[in-house]
């Protein structure tokens, strides 16, 4: 099959998912330009070669170290809940294999990328450089803390389970901007999260979709490879 098709596939594979989980997202499409970033960032390049047969399945795959590229269906998702423009700036934690970080850069000015994972950071970095994401930063670094230089954010995306909201994201967010993120313990229930800030710095949060992450690492837990 080729690569036109592959990709026209996934696409309707993502919809029918939209249309199947339309009571719990609430909506019965995802934006046009969500959807056109999804068709254009060639996810073959982000999963290891031995799994590239695989790339435009909807389903998550491992990139080692435990972790995963997460099924393109709730990388679109995430990325239509955070309601993002062209001059957004927004936060990316855990990079993994730079899949979500480019999907993000088609949509936004700037994406700045957290990835625990020393080897997966310097991977994810250099392919999205040699991919051409120019406005993708990717740097080592514990993402319960997020990245305070380069905020507030306009978006905030958490690619890992939290047991809990880090505080240093809500505080990150700029006012009237929103944080995606799974919450709930390792290989246990979970929730995907939308969380809004308004203008005074109030937080109210929505419970979108059952999900299943692997667990965001940092704040003194250990990485194991």
């Amino acid at each position: 099959m080729s690569l036109h098709k592959d990709i026209q596939r996934l696409l309707q594979d993502i919809e029918m998912e939209v249309k199947y989980t339309r009571s719990f997202i609430g909506r019965d499409a995802l934006s046009p330009a969500v959807m056109k970033a999804m068709a254009e960032v060639p996810r073959h390049e982000f999963v290891p070669e031995e799994l590239r047969p695989f790339a435009y399945q909807n389903g998550p795959l491992g990139i080692g170290f435990g972790q995963t590229i997460s099924q393109p269906y709730i990388v679109a998702l995430m990325t239509d809940l955070l309601a993002v423009g062209p001059d957004s700036v927004v936060l990316e934690v855990g990079t993994g294999s730079g899949y979500q970080a480019a999907v993000l850069s088609r949509l936004v000015r700037q994406v700045y990328s957290l990835e625990i994972v020393p080897a997966l950071a310097k991977a994810a970095a250099e392919r999205l450089a040699r991919l051409g994401y120019r406005n993708v930063e990717v740097k080592e670094g514990d993402g319960y803390h997020g990245w305070p230089a380069h905020a507030p954010f306009d978006g905030i995306i958490v690619t890992a389970a939290a047991p809990h909201i880090p505080a240093a994201l809500i505080e990150q967010l700029r006012p009237g901007g929103r944080l995606v993120l799974p919450v709930g313990l390792p290989y246990s229930s979970q929730d995907l999260l939308l969380v809004e800030k308004d203008g005074e710095g109030n937080t109210q949060q929505r419970d979108i979709l059952a999900v299943a992450f692997v667990p965001l690492t940092g704040d003194g837990q250990e990485v194991t490879s």
